[in-house]
C-alpha cells in the first residue's frame, strides 16, 4: 500500500500487489460469489426505475464484479427513446456499469461510509446500440481508491459477446 506522511498529499492505494487487500467485511465468511437484486438493494440506494442491476453473476472482493440487466421494452425511457426504434440512451448503459461498481465499493471494508456519486468519467465510447430484448453483461474493475474517499473504475458492457461500451469512472464519497 502507498502511503505519505504529508497530509497535503492524497495517499493512493493501488489493488495489483497489495498484500493488505483481501481483508473483507467478514474475514471469517467465504465471499459471497453472486448476488441477487434484493441483495445489491441492501448494498445500493437506487430504486425502480434507476435500479439497473438485475444480478450479480460473478464478483471478487475488492476487485471487480460482472453485472447482469435484462433489457425490457417496458422500461419508461424506451417511450420517447426513440419511438419506433427503441434503444437504451448511453448514459444509463454508463450509470448501470457504475451500479455495479458500486456493489464493489460499498464492500471495501477500509472506506468511509456514504453515498457514493460519480466523480468524473472519461474514454467513454458506445459501440453497438442496445435494445429491448439484449442482456447487458458489465463488468467493472476497480483500478485505485485515494484518500479512502475516492475510487477509480474500468467498465466493459458487452450483448452477446460484443462490446456496446467501455469507460473509466471516477467516484467520490458524499457525507
Amino acid at each position: 500500500m502507498t502511503t505519505t506522511t504529508n497530509p497535503d498529499i492524497a495517499p493512493e492505494i493501488t489493488l495489483d500487489n497489495n498484500p493488505e487487500v483481501g481483508i473483507g467485511l467478514n474475514p471469517e465468511a467465504p465471499p459471497k460469489l453472486t448476488m441477487t437484486a434484493e441483495e445489491i438493494h441492501n448494498l445500493l440506494p437506487h430504486r425502480y426505475p434507476m435500479a439497473l442491476v438485475d444480478k450479480i453473476i460473478e464478483y471478487v472482493p475488492e476487485k471487480f464484479a460482472v453485472g447482469l440487466k435484462n433489457v425490457t421494452f417496458n422500461e419508461p425511457h424506451f417511450q420517447g427513446h426513440f419511438p419506433g426504434r427503441p434503444l437504451m440512451p448511453g448514459v444509463l448503459i454508463v450509470e448501470a456499469m457504475a451500479q455495479v461498481g458500486g456493489v464493489v465499493l460499498t464492500q471495501l471494508p477500509w472506506l468511509e461510509v456514504g453515498l457514493f456519486v460519480f466523480a468524473g468519467i472519461d474514454k467513454v465510447r458506445f459501440r453497438r446500440p442496445v435494445v429491448p430484448g439484449d442482456q447487458l453483461i458489465m463488468t467493472v474493475e476497480l483500478i485505485a481508491v485515494k484518500q479512502k474517499r475516492f475510487g477509480k473504475m474500468h467498465g466493459k458492457a458487452t450483448v452477446d459477446g460484443q462490446l456496446a461500451c467501455e469507460a473509466e469512472m471516477m467516484f467520490s464519497i458524499v457525507d
